[in-house]
């Protein structure tokens, strides 16, 4: 039982130590998920130190046995937060990014956190309970110091497996960070390669057809969404459509650096074809946070999705992403994902719509030749010596 209790104390030391730790490397984004998960944006700073600070001075605690009951008593009290918060987000149906572990691992919050969360708090409860009966185990360097070379070496293996995995796990991660930003590169080069009449060669494995396309099948219906600007106004799909354009829906995130290369684009749809297309850029994080870009890059109409309720019926899995929605409300694109993607989706919905406006002046222009300006029957010339016909 006392190398059951000691095991129980080092797992919820490395749990809270590797917590602490990349949260606060990671502090701009240990703040927001504070504000996804609802509470006040004044105190997401506080708590994106004091939080991580917590989890250490826990995950300290726990190792020798003289402060291990405080430490098992703290991390009772944390899980029970943490467990708290979780389930009153899912009860009301979101799933805000937890960011329990920093860049490390970070993921909707879902029932696999509020389990794991569970089995957390059940092993510091377990401790709370060997705490009161005096029964918290040897101290971790004593028991250490016990051990013969043999076990030792076996531990110093163990752990060096251990510290390969996470750093392996870490590296992935990152990689995947990156992969956006590095296609946004590319993505300029081959413009520049373009601009000089040179263009990179393709695979010989494939071309841009071989690419996975991602999204809603065209011609379905829309999915209908209602969403808050940065006012607090509600926004639906259908006051988007109500002006009978096309609508560019833009998936943006304020810590998306590819999506800041993409926003004075974004801006020059809305002023230079705001006749033609409705271009709604669709954001996450705080009020403060995209308000702030919207004045840098003089946006208009950003909506906020407190979590992905938008992004995942439209089965958009990053940022920068766009579809287009026909007048009639049906989906008229693929997600394009990417900025290269997302600025030809712009280029062809501009030229669509420029295209069905020209046919509409005609039409107009041929409506008003056959019946009059006024959309009545045309009024027969008069001829000299004749009256006018009166009604």
């Amino acid at each position: 039982m006392d190398l059951l209790t000691l095991f129980a104390r080092l797992l919820l030391a490395a749990v809270f130590a590797t917590a602490g730790v990349a949260k606060l490397a990671d502090r701009a984004g240990s703040r927001r998920a504070a504000v996804d998960f609802g509470l006040p944006a004044a105190l997401s700073a506080p708590l994106g130190v004091l939080l991580p600070l917590s989890e250490l001075t826990v995950a300290i605690a726990l190792i020798p046995t003289a402060s291990a009951w405080w430490g098992a008593l703290g991390a009772l009290a944390l899980l029970l937060l943490f467990v708290v918060g979780i389930g009153a987000n899912l009860a009301r149906g979101r799933k805000p990014e937890c960011h329990c572990f920093g860049q490390l691992h970070s993921a909707p919050a879902g029932w696999s956190t509020l389990a794991r969360n569970g089995v957390l708090t059940a092993v510091a409860a377990f401790l709370v309970w060997r705490g009161l009966e005096g029964e918290l185990g040897p101290s971790a360097v004593g028991w250490i110091g016990a051990l013969s070379t043999a076990q030792l070496l076996g531990l110093a293996g163990g752990l060096l497996l251990l510290g390969l995995l996470i750093a392996q796990w870490w590296f992935l991660f990152g990689l995947l960070r990156q992969n956006g930003r590095l296609l946004a590169r590319l993505g300029a080069v081959e413009k520049s390669l373009a601009g000089a009449g040179l263009e990179l060669a393709l695979s010989e494995n494939g071309d841009d057809g071989d690419e996975p396309a991602f999204g809603l099948p065209v011609g379905t219906p829309a999915p209908a969404f209602s969403l808050r600007d940065l006012d607090g106004e509600e926004v639906t799909l259908e006051s988007l459509r109500a002006a009978g354009r096309p609508v560019l829906l833009v998936f943006i995130d304020p810590e998306c650096e590819p999506c800041e290369d993409l926003l004075p684009a974004v801006r020059g749809w809305q002023e230079g074809q705001a006749g033609e297309l409705t271009v709604a850029p669709i954001s996450r994080g705080t009020p403060e946070e995209n308000s702030t870009i919207s004045r840098e890059h003089g946006l208009s109409g950003v909506l906020l999705q407190g979590d992905w309720e938008v992004s995942e019926p439209y089965q958009v899995h990053g940022t920068p992403s766009a579809v287009l929605i026909r007048p009639d409300g049906t989906l008229g694109s693929l997600v394009a994902e990417g900025n290269e993607e997302v600025e030809d989706l712009a280029s062809r919905a501009r030229l669509t719509s420029g295209q069905r406006g020209a046919a509409h002046q005609e039409q107009e222009q041929e409506q008003d030749r056959r019946t009059g300006p006024g959309g009545g029957e045309a009024a027969e010339p008069l001829r000299p010596g004749r009256e006018p016909r009166r009604l």
